[in-house]
């Protein structure tokens, strides 16, 4: 007898386990926070990434356990419920490893070990225990491209030029006398290049001084790496987000960068990082890290990939799809703008790749102002903005990476004064350049003191002055919250096939303010109806509903009748075809 093809068992296990687990979640679900979530039934599948919500938080920010100011690991944990609650697959932590904190944990003094601010290797333990049991996966920030010059390689390398260290880094000697190596900026102002007035020789530094460069051109670097990959995989982390992946290698006749018209925001002649940056080398690294992984089941890369085409995206997939399973899409966070077209343009560009590489969307995070800050036109509903926006980007084909809070609607808080300001950036650039202290506010819990990240420390940075109606317990308690919202655009991803496995197609509207796309998975179509605009939109259904019953799944200021789609401002329209 010919075997059943596998995408024909994968639907039916989906739908048989989802209707188990629903039943029994409904049944123990509490009265006052509605419908549990249905468990994600691809959560042990080897590429459960592709139907999973991946959550990016801030440890420093997320949850404060021992008071002290500053949040934890043990924080995490003990806020896993609402994650799981909220439909979250895995959760991407931003570095938590030993650190002087020069950039708040993007220099790392030590791979193996946790930062004695967040807690202890057995916290980490019990967090990734604890996360299993709520089928959420733990992935790690790998800072890859640099580590702190607080590092034992380091330390070791300034000793002399024939340490054994010394080539794990970049070290060249000056143009001449007080010249660094070439022109190269550093991406945080000024020279990319430090003297070391012992050897009289220069080390390069992509970011701060404080983060020297790996030499990526030296075997025992990436032995060392890869093997920390394994050390952290062996300890039941499920992969890594791949930090200024972009930036592993330079140029090795350290050629001058051009030079552009303007200034930075630190005021230096802009210029093009055309010999320190996305070098083909990147790709060959990245295919010999992949088999790594794939030593591992399940184990992903995504990658911190700012691109500026298709084809520079799809590079990082690998020819093969042999590189990053999940290269993020960073092309949304250049709109800053509520514009069809253009987020139109976009989704069709990733979905176009040549090599059919799996989408990965990202619309805000650590280095990024918050979403509804930046799409929201001004004098306009956030909450409704916030809506919108969750609706596009858990209803696209491919991965959404949300950022803590942002299931809340949480906004941008940013410092008022230079002398308010923690990240480095910001004191530097100010104030033309403020710093990204405003999107890593402390998570915004409950009305209590400080929002209930803590019991009354004063937290590292200020809580949002909207946290006292803005925050988790107020919104579980409001049917019409964004975060019942996200909750319930989350579940339709995992009871719709259509949703998480569906392909996509654009569907043409007579209306330039809405953005209309259908999925379809198994014979069965959901159509998402999304007006970008604050004005109400009446729309005729598209042809494609003719011959079918529309049944609405999820609607946010709209209204639906036999022929007509009435969409208020911001509203959403989200109909099953049968």
């Amino acid at each position: 007898m010919r075997p059943l093809p596998v995408h024909t068992i994968r639907i039916a296990v989906f739908f048989l386990f989802t209707t188990m687990v629903l039943s029994a979640a409904l049944a123990q679900s509490p009265a006052d926070r509605g419908p549990a979530m249905p468990v994600n039934p691809f959560v042990a599948s080897a590429d459960w990434w592709k139907h999973a919500v991946i959550y990016e938080l801030y440890p420093r920010s997320f949850g404060d356990s021992n008071n002290d100011g500053t949040g934890d690991l043990n924080g995490i944990t003990q806020h896993l419920d609402h994650l799981q609650t909220l439909g979250i697959d895995a959760i991407w932590i931003t570095p938590m490893f030993p650190s002087p904190q020069v950039d708040f944990g993007y220099d790392v003094s030590d791979y193996r070990n946790v930062d004695p601010q967040y807690g202890t290797l057995a916290d980490f333990d019990r967090l990734v225990s604890e996360a299993n049991k709520r089928g959420i996966k733990i992935l790690l920030d790998f800072v890859v491209n640099h580590t702190s010059d607080q590092h034992q390689w380091f330390k070791n390398s300034t000793q002399s030029k024939n340490n054994r260290y010394r080539n794990f880094y970049i070290w060249r000697d000056g143009r001449g006398p007080g010249q660094p190596p070439n022109n190269w900026k550093s991406a945080f102002g000024g020279s990319s290049w430090k003297l070391d007035p012992a050897s009289g020789q220069y080390y390069y530094h992509y970011f701060y001084p404080e983060q020297p460069d790996l030499n990526w051109r030296n075997p025992a670097v990436e032995k060392e790496m890869f093997d920390t990959m394994r050390w952290w995989f062996k300890r039941g982390v499920y992969g890594f987000r791949l930090d200024a992946v972009d930036a592993l290698y330079e140029d090795e006749k350290l050629a001058d960068n051009p030079t552009l018209p303007g200034v930075d925001p630190y005021g230096e002649p802009n210029q093009q990082h055309l010999n320190d940056h996305s070098l083909p080398e990147v790709h060959n690294a990245l295919q010999r890290m992949r088999k790594v992984v794939d030593e591992y089941k399940g184990r992903v890369l995504i990658g911190e990939t700012w691109t500026n085409t298709p084809a520079e995206l799809t590079a990082y997939y690998g020819a093969r799809n042999n590189e990053l399973q999940m290269p993020m899409y960073f092309n949304f966070t250049t709109i800053n703008r509520l514009d069809v077209a253009a987020f139109r343009e976009r989704i069709e560009a990733v979905e176009q790749n040549p090599v059919g590489g799996w989408p990965v969307f990202v619309l805000s995070n650590h280095d990024i102002r918050r979403q509804v800050d930046r799409y929201t036109p001004a004098g306009a509903d956030k909450d409704a903005v916030a809506k919108l926006l969750a609706a596009m980007y858990l209803t696209l084909r491919g991965t959404p990476i949300m950022y803590y809070g942002e299931e809340l609607g949480m906004q941008n808080n940013d410092p008022a004064r230079r002398e308010d300001v923690k990240d480095v950036i910001g004191q530097k650039g100010w104030p033309t350049e403020k710093g990204r202290d405003g999107e890593r506010t402390p998570m915004q819990w409950n009305a209590s003191l400080n929002a209930g990240f803590n019991q009354g420390a004063k937290p590292w940075l200020p809580v949002g002055a909207d946290s006292i109606t803005r925050n988790v317990a107020a919104e579980m308690a409001d049917s019409s919250s964004v975060l019942n919202w996200y909750r319930q655009i989350i579940r339709l991803r995992r009871e719709h096939l259509a949703l998480t496995e569906g392909d996509y197609q654009t569907v043409s509207t007579p209306s330039p303010n809405v953005l209309a796309y259908k999925r379809t998975a198994n014979g069965k179509t959901i159509l998402i109806l999304l007006n970008f605009s604050e004005v109400p939109q009446s729309i005729s259904l598209p042809p494609i509903t003719a011959d079918h019953t529309s049944t609405k799944l999820a609607s946010s200021a709209s209204q639906l009748n036999e022929t007509q789609a009435q969409l208020e401002g911001f509203g959403v329209l989200v109909l099953e075809l049968k």
